[in-house]
């Protein structure tokens, strides 16, 4: 229904770090990009990545990653991973892409100690690490928008412009650039080879939950991860008891007798909990616990159910033929953590851009 799962090569190449199920490499390689090499600790995601893109993923922390630069090739090792020896040989790597773990910036990630110092926050410098090898043309990297407010940005962009990248960055909602859902990333590119920029918003672009959606059973049939939570009993009446684009307040309004006791005495905030879908409208941000509704926004439009794993899919843009491994969870996760295919898609026609500008000035004579 979105970008088709292959573009046609052009020569140029990626390598995405921090990969997940390969969100970004599926929206590269649907504007022509080959990826040649990956990185993702998660077992199941990188499974999903071998499914979809090809058996050169190293299925690792990025500590543990070692690349060593040749005159014309790169080599990707696990030198001190003894159990599972893997070596990859690949040639220069024009883009490299990858979004380091968010949760230590995300509210969401915060709202326990405030204090407390996530490690995960730090994982940037092992790209910087790779990038500093590797010396791509342009980099991407996508993180929440908090990211780009914290030290730890601050210092990543001293580290980047002193391997002579030019630097852009933004906040980019994707709904803006054709994903039916309101997800607000930022957005780093990094070129040596001229000014780095962002793709600009396209208006006529804008889809909604039913152009991705609609055309699905609107009761799941089970096939392609068209699959939902099986509801309580109590769960279906208070399911019944939220309108098209409710919340939890009309549950409380209307069945004061189901509704949990914790939300009775929260008279204010968490409008997005228990709500449903609008039909004409972009979905919220679609996380890894899409499939429970006490969690967000995440009603049907219409039935009374929480979104399918196959429908989440579509709000994040994966083709239908994409590959997902493991559990329905592991699943979930895998879509919730992504970055939207076809917000990755129009970064990847502006890099190309970036790109083309770079070889037009390279035949010059």
């Amino acid at each position: 229904m979105f970008a088709a799962r292959a573009g046609r090569s052009s020569g140029l190449l990626i390598a995405d770090l921090f990969a997940g199920a390969g969100g970004i490499t599926a929206g590269f390689r649907a504007a022509g990009f080959t990826p040649v090499a990956a990185v993702e600790s998660n077992k199941w995601a990188a499974r999903s990545y071998s499914e979809n893109f090809g058996n050169h993923i190293f299925t690792c922390r990025i500590e543990e990653m070692y690349v060593e630069r040749s005159s014309e090739a790169l080599r990707w090792s696990l030198p001190n991973i003894s159990l599972w020896p893997m070596d990859l040989e690949t040639p220069r790597i024009d883009v490299l892409v990858g979004g380091p773990p968010c949760q230590g910036f995300s509210p969401l990630g915060r709202m326990g100690d405030w204090k407390y110092e996530d490690p995960r926050n730090k994982l940037w410098k092992h790209y910087v690490r790779v990038l500093d090898v590797v010396r791509p043309k342009v980099f991407v990297i996508e993180n929440v928008p908090e990211f780009l407010k914290s030290s730890e940005f601050e210092l990543l962009t001293k580290c980047v412009v002193d391997l002579n990248y030019d630097v852009a960055f933004q906040v980019l909602n994707a709904s803006d650039f054709g994903v039916p859902q309101r997800r607000k990333r930022a957005i780093t590119i990094g070129s040596r080879i001229g000014a780095a920029s962002l793709p600009k918003p396209e208006v006529a672009l804008r889809r909604t939950v039913r152009d991705a959606i609609g055309d699905l059973p609107i009761w799941p049939d089970g096939k392609n991860w068209h699959i939902a939570r099986r509801p309580t009993a109590i769960s279906l009446e208070r399911y019944r008891a939220v309108p098209p684009g409710g919340n939890r307040f009309d549950l409380m309004r209307s069945r004061p007798d189901i509704t949990p006791r914790c939300w009775l005495n929260k008279t204010s905030g968490s409008t997005d909990v228990f709500g449903r879908m609008k039909w004409d409208e972009p979905a919220p941000t679609i996380r890894t616990e899409f499939f429970k509704p006490e969690k967000g926004r995440y009603l049907h439009p219409e039935a009374h159910r929480p979104i399918t794993i196959r429908e989440a899919a579509r709000l994040q843009t994966f083709p239908d033929d994409f590959i997902f491994v493991g559990s329905s969870v592991q699943a979930a996760k895998q879509i919730g953590n992504a970055l939207p295919v076809e917000l990755s898609r129009q970064i990847a026609i502006h890099v190309r851009r970036m790109l083309s500008v770079d070889v037009m000035s390279y035949r010059s004579p």
